[in-house]
């Protein structure tokens, strides 16, 4: 029997709203046993940081050396990520291992190039805790789209639902993602946008960095053209696997819209594609489970409600936390990647085969 560590798994979604540090204590495969949890929230100097670093790295025709405000970007964030870890120590006590993903600045799986900054040797320094950290590139090399990481950790959870099957869970960050299982199949893929295009939009037409509650969103009107218009994109109709960048969706079909009618527009155009996603599934679900920053829109959970058959339900209502599962998940992982279990199947990134991923830094 494997040995059951405790491990920290660290988040930084695509929404560059903060960071997610949990514990839990795993031995990689069955036992996945969730402790506490936090959030740091990014404060305005360093998403302005990240947010800078997103752009510059979608300038980059290919990899190379990073200019000085991505280098900038990756040792504010891995301070900021040693300084969740401390914090969250002080509730658990040292730990065993710490699962890194860092910040995604750009994923482009068609070139086999991801981009998560994030020094994990820096990290590793700062806790005194040996770290692992790059867990996509192995996929990509391989031929996988290298995202999304989460099913295998979904499908341990989900070992101990009641809930009726096919059940699906949606991540909503700033790319939405499903893992669909039916107790034969374990599929997953990224559905299209999640909170980054409403973020943006709030951003540029409030200042203010999400909708609460989706509150701007429930004054406007749907613009059923604009959401067509969106929903025509060739990605719905490609066969998964397949995966996204943050950036991958403008927003050339709302510009011209009052700032409530594009918010309600772009809620229902992720609610949509989440929809969309079912045209790919083996049978029809009946149960979803929405998980991420997403779930705290209520109008996007109206959304969702109102297009989606089955039961629909917040983590929590399966007894899950969803603010702290992909961290989670990647303590997890870190755990996987060190016994070298499969952190990724041929139907949750296309990788040809089961595989690992992964480096693990020394503390």
């Amino acid at each position: 029997m494997a040995e059951i560590k405790k491990v920290i798994g660290l988040m930084s979604g695509t929404s560059l709203d903060g960071v997610d540090a949990a514990m839990i204590e795993t031995d990689g495969e069955a036992v996945a046993r969730p402790g506490p949890g936090l959030t740091i929230a990014y404060d305005t100097k360093t998403r302005a940081l990240l947010r800078a670093a997103l752009e510059t790295a979608r300038k980059m025709e290919w990899p190379g050396p990073p200019p000085a405000s991505i280098i900038d970007a990756e040792r504010r964030l891995t301070e900021i990520h040693a300084q969740a870890v401390a914090a969250l120590m002080a509730k658990t006590g040292p730990v065993d291992l710490i699962g890194f993903h860092g910040q995604t600045i750009l994923h482009r799986p068609e070139r086999r190039w991801t981009w998560q900054i994030g020094d994990g040797a820096l990290l590793a320094k700062l806790t005194g805790t040996d770290v692992v950290n790059d867990l996509r590139s192995a996929d990509l090399a391989a031929g996988g789209q290298g995202a999304p990481l989460m099913p295998l950790y979904h499908a341990a959870l989900a070992a101990g639902s009641a809930l009726p099957g096919p059940l699906v869970v949606v991540n909503i960050g700033g790319v939405g993602n499903v893992t669909y299982m039916d107790g034969v199949s374990v599929l997953a893929f990224d559905t299209g946008p999640g909170n980054a295009p409403i973020d943006d939009w709030m951003q540029r037409h409030t200042g203010r960095a999400v909708d609460e509650d989706g509150a701007l969103a429930r004054t406007g009107r749907i613009d059923a053209k604009a959401l067509a218009q969106m929903l025509a994109h060739p990605y719905f109709d490609k066969t998964p696997p397949k995966s996204l960048d943050r950036m991958d969706f403008g927003m050339d079909a709302v510009e011209k819209l009052l700032p409530a009618d594009g918010a309600a527009t772009l809620t229902a155009f992720t609610a949509a594609s989440i929809d969309r996603a079912a045209e790919h599934f083996p049978k029809r679900p009946m149960s979803w489970i929405i998980c991420g920053g997403g779930r705290h829109n209520e109008f996007l959970m109206e959304q969702l409600r109102l297009r989606l058959s089955g039961n629909v339900l917040k983590a929590e209502g399966a007894r899950w936390d969803g603010d702290a599962l992909e961290a989670e998940g990647f303590a997890y992982l870190a755990m996987r990647s060190l016994r070298g279990l499969p952190l990724s199947l041929p139907t949750t990134t296309g990788v040809p085969q089961p595989l690992t991923g992964g480096i693990l830094h020394k503390a």
